[in-house]
This record gives C-alpha cells, sequence and structure tokens, in this order.
C-alpha cells in the first residue's frame, strides 16, 4: 500500500533509537524510498489494520455456524423478555 499522494501539510516528530533508525534507512533503501516516505507508510498501514481489528469480528467455522443457527431458528424467550416486550407494546400505544 503506498502513502497518499499530495503535499504533506503536518510535520510529526518522534524520537527513536539510533538502531531502530538504522534499521529503517536500510529498508526504506532496499525499498527505493526515503525514509520519510517509509515511515509514513508503515504507519497507515499499521493504523488501518488497527481500525480493522476493532471494527471487523471474526468468527471460527463452527461460530459462523452457531450465529446462522440462532438467526435461522432463535431459542424461544424467555418470561422476562415476554413481559418487557409487552410493556414496550404498552408504552408505544399509549405515546399515540
Amino acid at each position: 500500500m503506498a502513502a497518499p499522494q499530495g503535499p504533506r501539510t503536518t510535520r510529526v516528530e518522534a524520537r527513536i533509537a539510533p538502531d531502530v533508525l538504522a534499521l529503517v534507512r536500510r529498508a526504506a533503501e532496499l525499498q527505493g524510498r526515503s525514509v520519510s516516505d517509509f515511515l509514513v507508510t508503515a504507519a497507515l498501514r499499521d493504523a488501518q489494520r488497527t481500525i480493522e481489528e476493532s471494527q471487523i469480528v471474526r468468527l471460527s467455522l463452527e461460530d459462523q455456524r452457531r450465529f446462522v443457527d440462532l438467526l435461522v431458528n432463535p431459542p424461544p424467550l424467555v418470561p422476562a423478555m415476554e413481559r418487557a416486550l409487552e410493556e414496550r407494546k404498552n408504552l408505544l400505544e399509549e405515546a399515540k
């Protein structure tokens, strides 16, 4: 994934250990990119992955089957849920 193109408008500063900087420089050189471009691309990729991981629920095949089965064949309502639904219905009718 490439870093976004266009003018850079914000500067970000970070402290980095000399050995880490050497490693980053080497990796950037191997890809024929600047250290700045390498770091921006790596940060963007990691940020996107972090956001994706927090928003996507992954289920095992067994859990997927159980989820679908519960949607298609829901268990019967417990008495407390039946009472709550009846109360909701009454409140909605009173609000009319």
